[in-house]
């Protein structure tokens, strides 16, 4: 349940990470620009559709679009209660939000923005990603400890599957896998996105209440941030790929 909200009414679009000055110094990254948006609602995830040159900003209640190439707002996705996050799925010309309060997911046009339908998902939505080989998107649901499968194409609901632990980030690797990391368990698993079932269980000892997660699809390696204030690099998951 990602509780890091960001107050801020302005968006950096410059850097994917925050780092010290003295830091942007010495490797050379600067800032470009700072782009004020203003409205309401703290902040969440961001989805970036590099295609269609779409950033998708979840602010509590609603989802702002912008547009990267014109730098401006375009429009907005409402009635998302606690929304946390958006996944897209472009072969169905279909946007998915997360909605933490509501427990659903709300179904939408990527061209115009319309609200298409909502779905039920097991308690508190936060994560969210969408899955191309499996054609599904999957919500992480924190309260219930479980993860909500969807039909990209239809629209439904196809199951809720505990996961022992409460998920907070999930990743998809392209190859049918899901990865999600366990907040209150100190694990990372690995889940079939065809089977709908959980696979592989991996314990991270040295790594406190891992949240987020990214992974390098070349090298296929996963980059887990932990509450203690380390990063830590999946080793042992490269026998499983």
């Amino acid at each position: 349940m990602s509780k890091c909200f960001v107050r801020s009414l302005s968006l950096v679009a410059s850097l994917s990470m925050v780092v010290s000055a003295a830091a942007l110094g010495a490797s050379g990254y600067h800032l470009i620009k700072t782009i004020r948006i203003g409205g309401d609602g703290s902040w969440d995830h961001v989805t970036l559709d590099s295609a269609a040159r779409r950033l998708y900003i979840a602010r509590a209640t609603h989802v702002l679009v912008f547009d990267v190439g014109q730098n401006k707002l375009i429009g907005e996705i409402p009635d998302t209660p606690g929304v946390h996050g958006v996944a897209l799925a472009p072969e169905f010309n279909r946007g998915f939000t997360s909605n933490g309060h509501a427990d659903t997911v709300t179904i939408f046009d990527l061209k115009t923005l319309k609200t298409l339908s909502h779905v039920k998902t097991g308690t508190d939505p936060d994560g969210i990603a969408y899955d191309p080989v499996s054609g599904r998107v999957f919500t992480l649901n924190g309260d219930s400890s479980d993860l909500t499968a969807i039909d990209a194409s239809r629209g439904v609901a196809l199951q809720t599957v505990a996961l022992g632990g409460s998920p907070e980030a999930e990743i998809a690797d392209g190859a049918g896998k899901l990865f999600v990391t366990l907040f209150d368990k100190n694990q990372l698993v690995t889940f079939d996105t065809r089977k709908l079932a959980v696979t592989s269980r991996w314990e991270l000892p040295s790594c406190n209440e891992p949240s987020p997660l990214a992974m390098d699809q070349r090298n296929r390696r996963l980059f887990i941030g932990c509450r203690n204030q380390r990063m830590q690099l999946s080793m042992r998951i490269m026998a499983v790929f």
